[in-house]
């Protein structure tokens, strides 16, 4: 009684995940399928595979022709690379300190780091323009990785602090009884066990500054600082839209997430099954 039960509990839970795999793929099928066809296959038979009717290669076609698309890719990739990398250094930093180190305010600068996480950035909008303005970072990528990092570091505090805690006293202090100073300690022997939810953080920071409209369209919405979101606009007219265009942009805009996640997907489920994310 107790294995048929377990099986029907298994059978379910299966069949529910299966269920939500297809309807999470299912947008995905739908952006790559109709980019291989002709505008009048996609409105005619958007769920269909391409046929020699519709098939068409005209969205990547027009995409490669314009010069300015492989330069919104190399700023998207800038962009997110360099915020990933500031916010993992300084989030790992600052979640180390907040864990390990007791100091007077210390419970009360983590709440105010965790308001970062209530209070979305872009109610400040108008300040951090104007600030930027007379910083000169406007239609910079300095002043987007400036605010991405911003933005993405109270959730990486507070994630990395909630596995800090986990981590074993006896190592930290048996690392210190062998002459192992701070720094050593946190770079060669914290860091390398952070590796399961720093892969978390980076999801959570990459997905986000790579599809974000937001602020490239504030503060850098100039031709040649453009990201890969903002670029596609340009496909989006008033009277007439260049949906196969726009099908091969967003195609080739999942690839870097895809790899991404492809990467670090064990570090990912390690994290998920560790409690990192709570």
């Amino acid at each position: 009684m107790k294995k048929l039960f377990s099986s029907s509990n298994s059978i379910i839970m299966h069949s529910v995940l299966i269920i939500y795999t297809l309807i999470c793929l299912f947008p995905v099928y739908l952006l790559v399928n109709n980019s291989f066809k002709s505008r009048k296959g996609i409105f005619k038979q958007p769920l269909s595979l391409p046929s020699e009717e519709t098939f068409s290669l005209t969205g990547y076609l027009k995409m490669f022709s314009r010069i300015d698309f492989s330069i919104y890719f190399y700023n998207s990739a800038v962009i997110t690379i360099v915020t990933l990398f500031l916010v993992l250094l300084f989030g790992a930093m600052a979640a180390w300190a907040l864990s390990e180190y007791k100091f007077k305010g210390n419970t009360l600068l983590g709440l105010y780091l965790a308001l970062g996480i209530m209070i979305p950035i872009k109610l400040g909008t108008v300040s951090i323009l104007q600030l930027m303005n007379a910083l000169g970072l406007v239609n910079t990528l300095t002043g987007l990785i400036i605010v991405y990092t911003a933005q993405s570091l109270p959730l990486a505090i507070w994630i990395l602090t909630e596995f800090m805690k986990q981590l074993s006293k006896e190592l930290k202090e048996a690392a210190r009884c062998d002459g192992v100073n701070e720094y050593q300690l946190f770079f060669y022997i914290v860091l390398p066990l952070l590796r399961p939810p720093m892969a978390t953080v980076g999801v959570f920071t990459m997905v986000p500054v790579w599809n974000d409209l937001w602020w490239p369209l504030i503060l850098a919405p100039s031709n040649g600082k453009q990201t890969v979101i903002l670029g596609m606009q340009q496909y989006i007219g008033q009277y007439v839209t260049n949906w196969n265009a726009i099908f091969a942009s967003l195609s080739l805009a999942l690839i870097p997430v895809l790899i991404f996640y492809l990467i670090f997907s064990k570090q990912l489920i390690r994290s998920i099954t560790a409690g990192a994310v709570k």
